[in-house]
């Protein structure tokens, strides 16, 4: 059993040794050092969203939020949609009915509109929904949707839902970094994302770009005390200070992280690295008979779903475990009604890795007596 494995996983990644050896200096969370490694991580999170200052006027803000992904989502769902609000949620796959989740918990009033897991979400059928339905208040949509590696199209919909008058918040958990996106074109007033995904960060925290407006309109809505994104944001402009107690270690992380981005070629480099590893993935997926969920049109290069093998040999627990002995990590599916199972090729990898994965699966498949998937 190797010691060293590599996470062809969504999210945590494989991160680089610059960014593991950035947590090996303690922080004080009040240090003057710290809080400017914080203000420059806020200043650049709006960069990569094109709204960096003096270039939005002030138009956006960028709140850090403790916690994982799921955590600054609740933290905006709770804290922007007021009491009297209705959320729409837009759903393809088991993220969108999260946030459906979540928002009935706290007792919101909630319209979903679902679409296959296996296609887009319609900016057409957003639109009429929009226009049939009373009181919307509030629209929601997960840009890549992890549960598939599906891609829904923010921009239009964000069209879409400013026609209408609502506030839009997008889930860009798994995008954000990798896939280009402009805050201001696609009209989103919320986008969360979270450092351990394509920044390549390691897990502890998440962030909020949202507009200005909006996000001073959210000041006493919040439902809960920790999650308040209102007054999180306050606390950073007051002091530069996280309200409680910040994970200084993955900021450190995150901050080496940010330098690994730019010095990438920013947002475009990464993704033509992310784009060169899915396309050695499809190829050798392919060539071992898997057949992918989605079609090529659909398809991210964040996390590709793949079906399971009809051979009466395979199975996907034994396929896994035996991968992880040999150091690598994939994901179980996470469709409704389909078994799959999930391949990132996001994080520090590169093509040569992916080729490395291919390998040990043909070696795997071998033994597991699948001489091939289609068989």
């Amino acid at each position: 059993m190797t010691s060293r494995k590599l996470l062809f996983t969504p999210g945590p990644l494989t991160t680089s040794a610059a960014v593991k050896g950035a947590m090996l200096h303690d922080a004080g969370s009040r240090d003057r050092d710290f809080l400017g490694t914080v203000r420059k991580i806020r200043e650049r999170l709006l960069t990569i969203g094109g709204a960096a200052a003096p270039n939005n006027g002030g138009a956006y803000e960028c709140v850090l939020v403790q916690g994982s992904g799921t955590f600054a989502i609740e933290s905006v769902i709770s804290s922007a949609i007021p009491r009297e609000g209705k959320l729409l949620v837009l759903v393809n796959g088991a993220y969108g009915r999260r946030i459906t989740q979540m928002a009935r918990i706290h007792a919101i009033e909630t319209e979903t509109l679902e679409t296959a897991e296996n296609r887009k979400i319609s900016p057409k059928a957003v639109e009429e929904r929009l226009a049939a339905s009373h009181g919307i208040t509030h629209a929601a949509v997960v840009h890549c949707e992890t549960t598939t590696g599906i891609v829904n199209p923010i921009e239009e919909i964000g069209a879409v839902a400013k026609g209408a008058g609502a506030v839009y918040i997008v889930d860009a958990m798994s995008s954000f970094g990798a896939i280009p996106v402009d805050l201001a074109a696609t009209r989103v007033d919320f986008l969360i994302s979270s450092a351990n995904k394509c920044i390549e960060g390691v897990p502890g925290f998440a962030f909020v770009l949202a507009r200005r407006d909006r996000l001073l309109e959210a000041k006493c809505r919040a439902r809960t005390l920790s999650l308040d994104l209102y007054a999180q944001w306050a606390g950073f402009e007051s002091d530069g200070q996280f309200r409680f107690t910040p994970p200084t270690h993955a900021l450190l992380a995150f901050y080496q992280a940010l330098l690994e981005l730019e010095m990438e070629g920013g947002v475009s480099g990464r993704a033509a690295r992310y784009r060169a590893n899915h396309t050695a993935l499809m190829g050798g997926m392919a060539g071992m008979g898997f057949e992918a969920y989605l079609a090529p049109e659909d398809q991210s290069y964040i996390i590709t779903t793949f079906r399971y093998p009809s051979h009466p040999r395979f199975r996907f627990e034994d396929f896994c475990a035996r991968l992880s002995e040999l150091g690598f990590i994939i994901y179980p599916g996470k469709l409704t009604a389909e078994p799959c199972f999930r391949v990132g090729t996001i994080g520090q990898l590169s093509p040569p890795d992916v080729e490395a994965l291919l390998k040990k699966m043909r070696r795997v498949l071998e033994e597991m007596g699948v001489a091939s998937v289609t068989a």
